[in-house]
């Protein structure tokens, strides 16, 4: 990795956590650090439960426990088992909680107010377009990517999603008892794989892994959520999926796509991927790709 660019980001998170106040044990002039106003916000007016809290914030259960107990001391938060599961426990705003919450959404505003003031219309402009550039980088950065067992919550409500959008973008929409669907066997190891991919513990993307004995591997069931597009994980989705293809011995990679899905089909190409005869009786598919992504063995 280029140390420049380390030295870079070092340097930019100095800057940022200076100036807008984070080293400070009164976070926008408030009798609490910046921990306990950030969950405060994120709790917001529905309530949360803890152990989503606690993924969106990618913060040890420890540590959000004692903020939460210091929160319900200063009877901020109330923090009570949900009712159909006593295992899963619901943090609220209490009244003086939401409006702790207000008076830090004012203080907020003048805050994000006294960086913009200084510069001029343009200036604020590029840095507002800078700091939109960055978020979407750095939610880029966040996403993790899991194997997962087909029948997983988060797999269930990835696949649930990919096929309401291709019915809805198909030419004759969708009906997934006619596709060449696998079967969840031929996505576990050791037949495949499924990955989903999670933004701050929320599924946003799966992609399935084939690995037949004695045929290519095979990529099914891509998809990504529409509010992930334009973080890369399309790319990054046909990276995992090819490095892990190929470390199990396979040479070649191949998927097939319908013609709705443009983008997807620019995105095979601009990968390295070949377009192939037909090599399977999809009744939804216009095009079929192949990759080599591994070198045959000399004889």
């Amino acid at each position: 990795m280029d140390k420049a660019q380390i030295d870079q980001v070092r340097q930019f998170n100095r800057t940022v956590t200076e100036r807008v106040g984070v080293l400070h044990d009164h976070y926008l002039g408030r009798d609490r650090p910046i921990g306990e106003a950030r969950l405060l916000w994120e709790i917001g007016e529905e309530g949360q439960d803890v152990r989503q809290l606690r993924e969106r914030l990618a913060l040890d259960s420890g540590y959000v426990s004692r903020l939460l107990r210091s929160l319900e001391a200063d009877g901020l938060v109330t923090v009570e088992p949900q009712p159909r599961d006593r295992r899963v426990r619901a943090v609220r705003l209490t009244d003086a909680g939401r409006a702790e919450r207000a008076v830090l959404d004012g203080r907020s505003d003048e805050l994000a107010g006294s960086l913009l003031e200084p510069l001029n219309t343009a200036q604020r402009a590029r840095l507002t377009a800078a700091m939109a550039e960055v978020e979407r980088l750095l939610a880029a950065a966040t996403v993790t990517l899991d194997v997962v067992d087909p029948d997983h919550p988060d797999a269930q409500h990835c696949l649930r999603s990919y096929f309401a959008e291709i019915q809805a973008r198909f030419e004759n929409g969708f009906d997934p008892a006619r596709s060449l669907l696998p079967d969840a066997g031929e996505l576990r190891p050791p037949r495949g794989l499924f990955l989903v991919a999670r933004l701050h513990g929320e599924p946003v993307g799966c992609a399935g892994l084939k690995l037949p004995s004695g045929a290519p591997a095979e990529i099914k069931r891509m998809w990504v959520a529409p509010s992930s597009r334009g973080l890369g994980l399309g790319r990054r989705f046909l990276t995992e999926l090819e490095t892990r293809a190929a470390r199990q011995g396979f040479e070649v990679l191949r998927l097939d796509t319908n013609k709705a899905l443009t983008a997807a089909i620019g995105l095979y190409h601009s990968s390295g991927f070949q377009e192939v005869a037909a090599f399977n009786d999809e009744p939804y598919a216009h095009h079929w790709f192949e990759k080599r992504i591994g070198t045959p063995a000399s004889g």
